[in-house]
Order: C-alpha cells, then structure tokens, then sequence
C-alpha cells in the first residue's frame, strides 16, 4: 500500500470516515482490506511471502502511529491543564511581561518602560492610541544602557488629558554617532483577572492580555511604579 495512503490512515483514526468529501483510510479498514485481498487472491498466483510480510509491516507502522497520535493528544491536555493552574496562580501578583501597552485610568498612566541596548544620545517615545493615531511624544534626552522607566502625565501634545484606557508606546533611540539603538519594551502590572482562549491561558491586567510566554518575572508586590530589586 502506497505511503500516502498509510499516513491519511494515521490521521483517521480507528475507523475510516469521510472528510470534506474524501475517504480516508483507518486501520480497520486497512486490515479489512488486507484481509479481503487474501480471501479472493488467485490461488495459481498467491501473493508472495515478502509482499504479505511488507503489508503486515505497514499494518504495524500505522498502528503505531495512530496509538501516538492519541499519545501526543493525550499529553497537550495534560500540559493545557498544566499551564492553566499555574495561570491562576498569578492572580493578584505584579509580573514583568515583554510588552507595548499601557492603561490610562482617572488620569493616571503606567509607567513607560524599555531597555536599551547601548547608551543613547537621544531617545524619544511615542505613543499611540487604539485606533493608532499619535497622541504624544516625550522626548527624553539621552539616557543611560539598561532598563529605563520613564513617567507620563496621560496628556496629549496640546496639553489634554486624553480618555482612559489601553495605549501602546515605542521607542526611537540613537547614539552620538546616529546609529540606532535597540530599545526593548517591558510592562510592570497587577495581574487583575485570567482569560482562555483555544486552549491557551492568559493574564489580564485590565484590559491588557499577557501571554504567558512574555512574562520575564513574578513579584508578590502590587505597586507597579516601583519594580521589585
């Protein structure tokens, strides 16, 4: 039997079924026919003994890739629920995530929150609301390699304070010599809430969502101002 047809089968399952109009062979059915072919094979030609044995072989390779599929099915659940009480346990913690976004509430924002790369000349940060539109620009002068948290009074350029809510931030860095300096986002916030989503966990803070592979460290403190030493 072909080795296309042996990997449709392990796909299938353990009984043949029709996927968008197409039939795809199970092992049951794959043994069925098996047997069938010996039951009516012409007696004066028998089939020889290694093709007999070839087709057992691949009889034996599609159950054992359909017995690891079901495996392999078996562990992503396991590690899902996993990564689902481990998410519950954040709850109410301050965590360091790799990140864009800041909240705007009463007033009051986030602070902005990058690493530079290398020392820079001139650094300058945008942000940006929902919709993507500019809404300020600090510059903040040069600064220093290494992690830098920076303040914003939640004003826009002509001075106003803009709506509450989530906004996004990024930073344009550059050494004396005007080459470009990376700046990593990061975000320190209270995780206030978990939500799923296709089987996958992740953190709100507020309206926020934090995968749980961004997240770089966990703190029992809830003052996001001040990052834990």
């Amino acid at each position: 039997m072909p080795t296309t047809e042996i990997a449709a089968a392990a796909t299938a399952g353990n009984s043949g079924s029709y996927a968008s109009g197409k039939a795809v062979l199970g092992k049951e059915d794959f043994l069925n026919l098996l047997v069938e072919q010996l039951k009516n094979q012409d007696p004066l030609n028998p089939m020889e003994s290694t093709e007999f044995t070839a087709q057992l072989a691949q009889f034996s390779s599609l159950e054992q890739l359909t017995n690891m599929n079901e495996s392999l099915g078996y562990l992503r659940l396991y590690q899902a629920s996993i990564n689902n009480a481990q998410a519950v346990s954040f709850m109410g913690k301050t965590v360091k995530a790799t990140g864009d976004s800041i909240t705007v509430k009463d007033g009051a924002s986030n602070q902005l929150q990058f690493d530079l790369a290398g020392d820079a000349a001139t650094v300058n940060i945008h942000i940006y609301d929902a919709s993507d539109n500019l809404v300020r620009t600090i510059n903040c002068g040069s600064l220093s390699e290494g992690e830098q948290s920076i303040e914003w009074d939640g004003a826009d350029e002509d001075g106003e304070a803009v709506p509450d809510g989530t906004y996004t931030f990024e930073v344009s860095a550059a050494d004396s010599g005007g080459e470009t300096v990376k700046a990593s986002t990061y975000m320190t916030v209270q995780v206030t809430g978990i939500t799923f989503k296709d089987g996958n966990a992740f953190l709100l803070a507020g309206d926020i969502e934090i995968s749980m592979g961004d997240i770089l460290k966990v703190m029992e403190s809830t003052d996001t101002k001040k990052e834990d030493s």
